[in-house]
């Protein structure tokens, strides 16, 4: 009996512990989002996140660390639901116009993780070595393309080139969207993935 009570006891205080690093992350995010890097100090993230300054250090060496951590966690959120139902036994046109609208409906779902995300990708906010890792993520996108550079199906360019003209517009339409610049219905991301897909394809 005593053995139970203390391995509910034991589970309960992971459960509070990953409540609070939870907090700390989302509070990281929100901060960041609308007042920068710069402008989110610890104190700040801990207020937000109902926690005292002291116990932010028990999840994280540093303000740097936990945006970093906060990256790679958020990276790896992405990465999944960019790859949902994918399979590499797709073509390279079925495999990456799937890949295409999950990454969508990701920027049009999970606002405030992908206006991170897209700062992280300008702006030096989480260290290189942590963006370089955060790619492992990305993985099967560019195992995909490396496939479609052999088989002629689409451009011999680089990743680089191939993200910037076939994914990074995304951003820059949900930035017109947040901005009430323009709608994004199913016409619009019918047309916005054509012109992905004609701007990479052999």
């Amino acid at each position: 009996m005593f053995s139970q009570s203390k391995t509910d006891f034991t589970k309960q205080m992971r459960l509070k512990t990953e409540e609070k690093k939870i907090a700390l992350l989302k509070a990281t995010l929100s901060l960041i989002n609308d007042n920068g890097f710069h402008d989110a100090p610890m104190g700040k993230i801990a207020k937000l996140a109902n926690v005292s300054p002291a116990t932010i250090y028990l999840y994280f060496e540093n303000k740097q660390d936990l945006t970093n951590q906060l990256y790679l966690s958020l990276k790896e959120d992405f990465g999944k639901s960019a790859f949902e139902g994918y399979s590499e036994s797709m073509g390279v046109y079925e495999g990456f116009k799937l890949i295409w609208h999950n990454i969508a409906q990701y920027k049009l779902n999970q606002v405030a993780e992908s206006v991170f995300l897209a700062q992280c990708d300008s702006t030096p906010i989480v260290t290189k070595c942590v963006r370089m890792a955060g790619l492992i993520h990305l993985q099967p996108l560019l195992t995909l393309w490396e496939k479609g550079r052999k088989n002629n199906t689409i451009k011999p360019i680089s990743d680089y080139l191939l993200y910037a003209y076939s994914i990074y517009p995304l951003s820059f339409l949900m930035n017109m969207k947040q901005e009430n610049q323009t709608e994004i219905c199913n016409e619009t991301l019918t047309k916005a993935w054509q012109t992905s897909w004609d701007a990479i394809k052999q």
